[in-house]
């Protein structure tokens, strides 16, 4: 096989950018079955916590579980044209206004 065929094959080779890792949806799949399954102990659990180690420690334990069940959003910046400032024009169009 020439040089050109493997590259050009190695490069179709696994997932495509942007596809979820099927391991990973896997352990959240399982991990949001088991935080559903278990909200009421999970309650208990927490209110333990808060009583035994503060509700500050509560608070980080439940968010330590959501992060793996709530996906966390993407931080996006917004941009003018050429990654310049946006510019705002605001009309009046209404003489109430």
């Amino acid at each position: 096989m020439s040089q050109d065929l493997k590259s050009e094959k190695k490069s179709r080779m696994g997932r495509p950018p942007g596809a979820p890792n099927k391991t990973t949806a896997l352990a959240r799949e399982a991990i949001a079955r088991f935080v559903d399954g278990n909200a009421d102990k999970l309650q208990g659990w927490l209110e333990e916590i808060a009583r035994e180690e503060g509700a500050k420690t509560a608070f980080n334990c439940f968010m330590d579980v959501v992060e793996y069940h709530v996906p966390k959003l993407q931080r996006t910046e917004l941009t003018g044209k050429d990654g310049g400032a946006i510019e705002v024009k605001a009309t009046q169009q209404d003489e109430r206004l």
